[in-house]
């Protein structure tokens, strides 16, 4: 009899998700801005030491509202990593910019801040961070180069580090703004969702306003105004209260999760390093003084034609595995929306030689043995 399939991604429930749908909707408040919106926000904001969270309808939707509070003008640019989604760079073409595309780093796999150093130039207005796999970015790199230019704000596209550190602090605090993703596919889900994190005072009276289709509904709200008119741009950007019940049990889980998440990538790296320079592949690097938020686990191949042998035979095992982004500044979308060509070796070799194994909170270490034993054996 076949051994069961292993799904490269499958959403659980972890705590009390069903139990708090239930409350929401017996509550009568299903909207944005409901109870369980307030109680997210306030483990969100206290977990993140941020000065607000607005939970909106997909990480993409956090992006925009960062774009927006960015007030781009005409010629400004963005700086994003080519090895990304494509949202961390249409948010910011949404907005009139356009985008510059830097390389990453073999060590992490996170935008090259050397590279960035290099393209910089007097209509760069923004920089983009991810923190790929959950393993923060070299953030003091980064930070070192924007030290120079003050008019030039960090932004984090924080969808796989939630809960991650670096050097003891979260990641998504280090930036004037940061996005987070509660997508299906993400360590902590409601199915769709995101959050923006505000790391700037200064930004959470517009962020508000943006968030509340450009009305000061939140300031009447809070008793400020006697009643609430159209003041800006904006649009409908809030999280249901439904979406919030199930993501408030997913992080109440949260150590839960990331315990379990932890024993998976830790039976990976434990089963595979020892076999990697005997068989010709790589295994992430885990660099000392981050906090590692255990979102995915990935191993670089020899080459592209490797890695589609050794996906179909684990495919035969009945095991999906998956390759990542196609780099953005190779795309239609990429060479349409740049300012200008950019060079990004790294990020070219590394899209066509990494491959991520299954991790999801369903999987076991007695899971994770059995993938490393198909995927070691179709090297062999």
């Amino acid at each position: 009899m076949p051994e069961p399939e292993i799904r490269f991604n499958q959403p659980t429930l972890e705590g009390r998700e069903v139990e708090y749908i239930q409350q929401a909707v017996l509550g009568g408040h299903t909207s944005m801005n409901g109870p369980f919106a307030k109680r997210v926000t306030a483990l969100l904001e206290d977990e993140l030491d941020a000065a607000a969270v607005l939970l909106t309808t997909s990480c993409t939707d956090a992006l925009e509202m960062a774009a927006m509070l960015l007030a781009l003008e005409p010629g400004d640019t963005v700086i994003v990593p080519s090895f990304t989604f494509v949202s961390s760079a249409l948010a910011f073409i949404r907005e009139g910019a356009k985008v510059v595309f830097a390389d990453i780093e073999r060590e992490t796999l996170g935008i090259d801040p050397n590279h960035v150093a290099e393209l910089i130039d007097d209509s760069t207005r923004a920089v983009v961070a991810v923190h790929y796999a959950g393993v923060g970015c070299d953030v003091p790199g980064l930070r070192s180069v924007l030290g120079d230019h003050p008019r030039i704000d960090l932004i984090e596209d924080n969808a796989h580090g939630l809960f991650g550190r670096f050097d003891g602090r979260p990641l998504g605090s280090f930036g004037r703004m940061s996005a987070v993703s509660f997508h299906e596919t993400k360590s902590f889900t409601c199915g769709e969702g995101g959050a923006l994190v505000l790391n700037d005072p200064a930004d959470v009276e517009r962020a508000n306003i943006l968030y509340e289709k450009g009305t000061d509904r939140r300031a009447f709200e809070n008793g400020t105004v006697d009643k609430y008119t159209w003041r800006d741009t904006g649009s409908s950007f809030g999280m249901s209260d439904i979406l919030a019940a199930y993501l408030l049990g997913q992080l109440e889980a949260r150590d839960a999760i990331l315990a379990k998440r932890r024993a998976v990538v830790e039976r990976y790296q434990e089963r595979l390093a020892p076999e990697a320079a005997t068989l010709g592949f790589e295994v992430p690097v885990m660099p000392g003084g981050r906090d590692y938020a255990y979102h995915l686990y990935y191993v670089l191949l020899e080459d592209a034609d490797t890695r589609a042998r050794v996906t179909k035979a684990l495919g035969a095992a009945g095991i999906r595995a998956a390759f990542h982004f196609v780099p953005l500044h190779d795309s239609e979308g990429g060479r349409r929306f740049r300012a200008h060509d950019s060079d990004c070796p790294v990020t070219d070799e590394i899209a066509g030689r990494l491959l991520r194994l299954p991790v999801h909170n369903a999987l076991t270490p007695d899971d994770a043995d059995r993938i490393s034993d198909a995927f070691l054996s179709a090297l062999r």
